[in-house]
């Protein structure tokens, strides 16, 4: 049963709640349903036999989205196919499309959780009590047994992660 959060996240200083467990290190990646294009899912199934960064932003349309995906973007292209990594937001499939070809990000692929919210809730990054569905600004490595081994939720939505932490934890991960 899923739970609501609150005091972990604010949204330009305001406290707001998440909706599903916070998940932890050692936790089993849970499984999610997200769209990849206008006909296609992506589930958990789907992305297994690699290392996986999940990116998750409110919307690559904002700064901060933009700098998190690009950085991460780039640091991304030294590890080769020894990882996987994916960008989820609430964004639609053509616009995040549109976004990684404006921007010319190759190396993380797009889940949009407009689907059913799976991941936000499955994962505990679904922002509550807003006029639109949003999820919450996260990073989160799993291994390739389904382990979550990284976990960031970051406390304000309007600051970027620690990028070092999380490139560190994915190659340990990765075994790089």
């Amino acid at each position: 049963m899923s739970q609501t959060r609150t005091g972990e996240v604010t949204l330009k200083g305001e406290p707001i709640a998440l909706v599903g467990n916070k998940l932890k290190p050692g936790d089993s990646a849970p499984d999610f349903t997200c769209a990849d294009g206008m006909k296609t899912t992506t589930s958990l199934a789907d992305t297994k036999g690699k290392t996986r960064l999940f990116n998750v932003v409110p919307s690559l349309d904002t700064p901060v989205c933009n700098i998190q995906s690009r950085k991460f973007g780039e640091a991304l292209g030294a590890l080769g196919d020894k990882v996987a990594a994916y960008t989820v937001s609430m964004d639609l499939p053509f616009a995040m499309a549109r976004w990684c070809g404006d921007a010319k990000v190759t190396t993380l692929k797009n889940l949009s959780d407009t689907h059913d919210h799976s991941f936000g809730q499955n994962y505990g990054v679904l922002i509550q009590g807003l006029a639109m569905p949003l999820l919450a600004r996260a990073v989160i490595v799993v291994d390739p047994s389904d382990k979550v081994t990284y976990v960031e939720i970051v406390p304000e939505i309007a600051q970027e992660p620690n990028y070092d932490s999380a490139l560190s934890a994915l190659k340990a991960a990765a075994g790089a």
